[in-house]
């Protein structure tokens, strides 16, 4: 679900039209690609963290990599695409890190607890989602990281093997082994609710927002 902006431009810009004119100075405008895609890039991140912590430290990094290299987008992949992939592979190596043992930590500018109740928890079938969010946890890795680009960010399977640096074939046999893994009780869920699955809700999107535009500030002064 994109979250609406907080600016007074027009809503009708496309991600080239927006990455010119930031790139052209207007800072302020690189919210609009934000809001555009907190919720894939969330979800994409999600598929390999499990921490929300973590997964929003590393939503900021993404940001903040991707505004320092937005010069270097040339808009061969879709700035969704490419976003991803520098926010998959940011956690992808903070996963391999914990692997390996304990790492120093960091000072989170960012805490994965939200001050109020999630409006979408009163939604009836709200249950079911918290249900469908297990199963997917609890898939092993590779497999999850794959189930969440292609099912629930809607990844393509070439966009997917490009952002986990696997082949096409090994996104096709996973993608079907995760189905199978879930398919016997969830499959009806999976088509009816992945509008509501691991939501990325307004007030998160505001704070990573903030976060990262606070931060551009800071570096331009």
């Amino acid at each position: 679900m994109q979250n609406a902006p907080r600016l007074d431009v027009p809503p009708t810009l496309d991600d080239a039209q927006v990455i010119e004119r930031v790139l052209q100075g207007q800072a302020e405008l690189f919210e609009l690609l934000m809001r555009r895609y907190n919720g894939r890039l969330y979800r994409a991140i999600r598929g390999v963290l499990r921490d929300e912590a973590q997964v929003e430290e590393v939503m900021q990094e993404a940001y903040l990599r991707a505004y320092s290299h937005l010069a270097q987008f040339d808009a061969r992949a879709s700035f969704a695409t490419w976003l991803a992939r520098i926010g998959v592979h940011e956690a992808l190596s903070r996963s391999r890190r914990a692997a390996m043992g304990p790492v120093a930590s960091e000072t989170a500018v960012l805490r994965a607890s939200d001050p109020k109740t999630r409006p979408d928890e009163q939604a009836a079938n709200r249950e079911l989602v918290q249900l469908l969010e297990r199963a997917v946890d609890a898939l092993p890795d590779g497999y999850r990281e794959v189930f969440m680009l292609r099912r629930i960010d809607g990844f393509s399977v070439a966009e997917t093997a490009e952002l986990l640096s696997v082949t096409e074939e090994t996104v096709k046999m996973r993608t079907f082994r995760a189905n199978e893994q879930l398919r016997a009780r969830l499959d009806h869920l999976v088509e009816e609710s992945t509008e509501e699955v691991f939501a990325f809700p307004a007030t998160r999107c505001n704070r990573v927002v903030d976060a990262v535009m606070s931060s551009l500030h800071r570096s331009q002064k």
